[in-house]
């Protein structure tokens, strides 16, 4: 690994306990102040700390506090199931969190080790629904897709490179940071990795692996999407998404509604973010980053996954799932489907129209097949 990094401070999203005192110009999905502007507010910030210190002793600096924060918003409790899960439910137990379909139409699952510290699983399910079980050396906190029948797993100081097929795990280490608590990673589309660390810094890494550009000023960087070779930065506590250009830089951060929690890109270009505390779902494009729509699906909406035709929500206070059609620039509800129990996590297979609900409470891995056609 080598190679010289940039660093490079990303626009912080400050943000007070409450939404109260607020400017009304930075809620929902207003830009914040460009970087640009931030030299200036910084320089003006300096002085006035510049200033104190000399009437009235030292004091720590503003500039260098983390970000403020609100309370981190949650999916609701869901109740116990009184209706039929839809389609056909696999057995999984554990508080699974994480699931992507990869190439050959299999489902793989995250499963964290049962102890904190301890090294999690991947639960790889066929399109016939046959599970095999692929033990990691370490602790893992998320999973994205990686090259033809692999997958990339975060974890402390780098990420786990998995040949499902052969069941062998690489890791590969950061350089500069391999005591970093990696939290998120996303694959962008020409291959390059991007990983998020529980300390707020956005890592791009180059073709091999070093680091072109970190961007910090996150809080947390809780979840990672790609769109293109554009990653967005969800952060929870500052309720946040920010654009990272193709050279690991950040562009423009939005407000994302009033405690977001999840993010996914789908297939014709946009970017979706759930906002669980406001009972929405936020849309973007992300060239430039900008809110297309804010739609009110109420019911603590958590999972997500998009498709080339509709857009799927979990809603877990009423555990149901609901396929919404964005190409009138409103979702259009058209198809709804109950589900298995705290359904936190979806994933969806375009190839053969099948959707996936994994269960949050060890409820098991949900099948609907033929998920997109009106029933």
């Amino acid at each position: 690994m080598g190679g010289e990094s940039a660093t490079i401070a990303a626009p912080a999203v400050h943000l007070e306990s409450g939404f109260t005192d607020l400017p009304t110009d930075i809620l929902g999905g207003h830009p914040l102040p460009q970087h640009g502007n931030r030299t200036a507010q910084r320089g003006v910030v300096a002085g006035l700390a510049l200033m104190a210190m000399l009437a009235g002793g030292c004091k720590s600096n503003p500039i260098d506090a983390p970000p403020p924060t609100i309370e981190t918003a949650q999916a609701a409790q869901s109740p116990a199931t009184t209706t039929t899960p839809a389609g056909q439910v696999l057995p999984l137990s554990g508080n699974s969190h994480s699931a992507v379909v990869v190439d050959a139409g299999s489902l793989v699952v995250l499963t964290p080790g049962a102890d904190a510290g301890a090294p999690g699983a991947l639960s790889v399910f066929d399109r016939s629904g046959t599970r095999r079980t692929v033990p990691l050396p370490g602790p893992a906190t998320a999973v994205v897709a990686g090259g033809p029948g692999s997958v990339h797993a975060a974890t402390r100081g780098g990420f786990f490179t998995v040949d499902l097929a052969a069941g062998i795990a690489t890791r590969t280490v950061i350089e500069g940071a391999a005591d970093a608590d990696f939290t998120a990673l996303a694959r962008r589309a020409d291959g390059r990795m991007v990983l998020g660390s529980a300390d707020g810094v956005a890592y791009t890494l180059a073709e091999d692996m070093s680091v072109a550009a970190k961007a910090d000023g996150f809080a947390r960087v809780d979840a990672i999407a790609a769109q293109g070779d554009t990653a967005v930065v969800l952060d929870r506590g500052q309720t946040s998404v920010t654009a990272l250009k193709p050279d690991g830089s950040p562009a423009l951060a939005l407000r994302a509604g009033l405690g977001a929690t999840t993010i996914t890109a789908d297939p014709v270009g946009r970017v979706l973010v759930a906002d669980t505390r406001g009972g929405q779902l936020l849309v973007y494009g992300v060239d430039p980053l900008i809110q297309r729509q804010a739609y009110p699906v109420g019911e603590s909406p958590y999972g997500l996954a998009g498709s080339a035709t509709l857009v799927w929500v979990s809603l877990t206070a009423s555990n149901t799932v609901v396929g919404y059609d964005l190409a009138t620039g409103i979702p259009v509800e058209k198809v709804r489907y109950p589900t298995v129990q705290q359904p936190n996590t979806l994933a969806y297979d375009e190839a053969s129209d099948t959707l996936y609900v994994v269960s949050g409470a060890g409820a098991g891995v949900q099948v609907i097949r033929n998920a997109a056609r009106p029933r």
